[in-house]
């Protein structure tokens, strides 16, 4: 069994949400928080700006959460970063402890799994869960950087700048975190760093018919499905590999990539990266759950496991995802 179901139910009390100025474009752009000018925040570097992005984010949850910083008992936080430098310096303008994870772009729900299994124990009593990412730090990161001016294929996908947050406690009004199903890796020969979506499906696929089997439910005792980062080709590859599988999700499932942008050719097929879910949820969606228009859905952030080291390997793209079950 990889799943779990929380007995004690942690509520989610507060978000916060930052973005740069693509991000605040689309549909998904009057529910966040703060939206900047410019993607640099008034830094001088990228990966500054993500720093103060993610901070800004956290910062912002908490003050909403009205819950006092020293109540606070960890920190749960990514992104896609050499020693995820974005959450570590951002951790250290707080004095609360911290754990820092990664799972590339699955990274916002497996810090979810952390905080709610930590309340859920009885461990703790307050957590932040938050990640970040910033399109012009993780191309560099990952592939090439800007100033080199290399063409963008069709099947590539456009890194969010941005950062969500949310406040986890124990107690308190909001929708609750009540099961989980931790995701496995999974690779399917996937080499292209620039069809990450390619690889992300697969394991998107796996943890949610691992979820259906586990719980013995289906897609219809749901509103929504959401995934994280497949983009528009990355979400019809998971449409169809689940119905190979006997699961039909094409009523409910919902992609924070495809969401984030008006897809438009400059985008190609839409967002990705750690920020892409926790931003479309802590924003978006947990809007809808506040105010009742949604009941019941599945979060899903999918991660593509490589690095800049790997790719000049020949090694193939291993994906991991993890799924969060919500409730009002």
């Amino acid at each position: 069994m990889r799943t779990i179901s929380f007995k004690n139910k942690p509520v989610i009390v507060a978000t916060g949400t930052t973005s740069g100025p693509k991000e605040g474009l689309g549909e998904v752009g009057k529910y966040i928080d703060y939206v900047s000018k410019d993607d640099t925040f008034g830094e001088k570097t990228f990966e500054k700006a993500e720093t103060k992005m993610l901070y800004t984010s956290i910062k912002q949850a908490l003050e909403f959460s009205k819950i006092k910083e020293e109540d606070i008992n960890a920190i749960i936080s990514g992104d896609l970063l050499n020693q995820i430098i974005a959450s570590t310096f951002s951790a250290r303008n707080f004095n609360i402890g911290f754990l820092g994870v990664y799972n590339a772009c699955a990274s916002f729900t497996e810090s979810l799994i952390l905080g709610a299994t930590f309340l859920d124990g009885g461990y703790f009593n307050n957590v932040i869960c938050a990640t970040s990412s910033h399109f012009s730090s993780a191309e560099r990161q990952y592939r090439y950087p800007l100033e080199l001016g290399c063409t963008r294929p069709p099947l590539s996908q456009w890194t969010v700048t941005g950062a969500g947050a949310l406040v986890l406690s124990n107690k308190g009004n909001g929708p609750k975190i009540v099961g989980a199903t931790i995701g496995k890796i999974i690779d399917y020969g996937v080499s292209d760093t620039n069809n990450m979506c390619a690889a992300m499906a697969p394991c998107a696929m796996d943890v949610i018919k691992t979820h259906f089997i586990e719980t013995n439910t289906s897609p219809k005792d749901y509103d929504l499905i959401i995934t994280g980062d497949l983009g528009a080709f990355g979400s019809r590859l998971l449409k169809d590999l689940l119905w190979e599988k006997g699961f039909d999700i094409q009523k409910q499932h919902v992609d924070c990539g495809e969401l984030i942008y008006n897809i438009k050719e400059d985008e190609f097929q839409g967002g990705s990266g750690a920020g892409c879910s926790s931003l479309v949820f802590c924003s978006y969606f947990y809007n809808k759950l506040k105010l009742k228009k949604l009941n019941r859905i599945l979060l899903v952030s999918t991660g593509a496991l490589l690095s800049s080291v790997s790719s000049q390997q020949n090694e193939t793209i291993p994906g991991i995802a993890h799924l969060v079950e919500v409730e009002c």
